[in-house]
């Protein structure tokens, strides 16, 4: 069986399973372990001597780990490659937890900040209606990207130690790519690597969101309102999830207490929005989740064709 061919029934049941509560209380998710690593190797190596050099020994070891562990999984046969896969593809839970947000501001404002809040590190305790909704899109579509098309891209790429390398980085940015005075200097390695890893993925991300919302003849826009964001790769998407959506995404926000005013994106459109705007970026969602099925699935047919 191809790469390509796991990775679509892979999609099928991530798509169809998602996240198995009855399984994840019971055992830890691989990406549970993963943290757990990183927390391991920030508690032993992180000392204010020589941080910078501490964090690309703990990127290396996180990333050999991965690969040797990708390696020796790999050794199961596909069955084994395609549960992993599932396992580490998260469209059904992105959905349901951006989907719980809309759900929750339809009961009360109280209730969408409490929803919004298990998704986003901004302050949300203040937050408006439109302000929430936002705040959920905006992750939809960065999520989407990190939490899907990555993953994916690179499990097609180099198959479970391409999977799980991309997963061990993703999660070290996600814990220590904070320029914080701890981790300023020893998670630089790991941001770094996380930016690389993600160059394609995102504007990928971006491509599958704009192409069934027929807004690739505002890719020139799209590019324009990405180079505005703090990160080189978020911007993507969320640019292109607000061209889809025609909203006004980004802006200021609140983050420990300390407003930023970041950039608005797409800041022509309109910026009053709520719960059924979070409906239409699930849909979004699912929509670019599709196509990139689609994809896949050509690749598969090509693969076997070759064979």
């Amino acid at each position: 069986m191809s790469t390509a061919a796991a990775l679509v029934l892979a999609m099928l049941l991530d798509a169809l399973l998602g996240e198995p509560r009855w399984l994840w209380t019971r055992l830890p998710h691989p990406a549970v372990l993963m943290g757990r690593a990183v927390a391991a190797l920030d508690q032993r190596l992180n000392d204010p001597s020589r941080q910078r050099l501490k964090g690309i020994l703990a990127l290396l070891l996180l990333a050999g780990g991965a690969l040797a562990l990708g390696a020796l999984l790999s050794l199961g046969g596909p069955l084994v490659e395609i549960v992993i896969a599932a396992i580490l593809l998260a469209q059904k839970s992105l959905v349901q937890h951006v989907q719980a947000v809309a759900d929750g501001l339809r009961l009360s404002t109280g209730d969408g900040r409490l929803a919004v809040s298990m998704i986003v590190s901004r302050d949300t305790r203040a937050m408006s209606d439109a302000q929430i909704a936002r705040s959920a899109i905006e992750s939809a579509a960065e999520n989407l990207s990190d939490g899907v098309i990555a993953p994916a891209f690179w499990f097609l790429l180099g198959g479970l130690p391409g999977l799980l390398l991309y997963k061990a980085v993703n999660t070290a940015d996600s814990m220590i790519g904070y320029r914080t005075p701890r981790h300023a200097a020893f998670g630089w390695a790991a941001a770094r690597c996380d930016d690389l890893l993600n160059l394609a993925p995102a504007r990928l991300t971006a491509l599958l969101i704009a192409l069934p919302a027929r807004q690739l003849g505002n890719w020139r826009a799209i590019a324009a309102d990405a180079a505005l964001h703090r990160s080189p790769n978020a911007g993507w998407p969320e640019a292109a999830m607000a061209r889809a959506l025609n909203l006004a995404l980004a802006g200021p926000r609140s983050y420990d207490g300390r407003m930023q005013d970041l950039a608005w994106v797409n800041g022509g459109a309109r910026r009053e929005i709520g719960a059924a705007d979070i409906d239409a970026a699930v849909k979004v969602l699912w929509r670019a989740w599709a196509v990139a099925l689609v994809g896949v699935m050509l690749l598969a047919a090509l693969s076997a064709l070759a064979d």
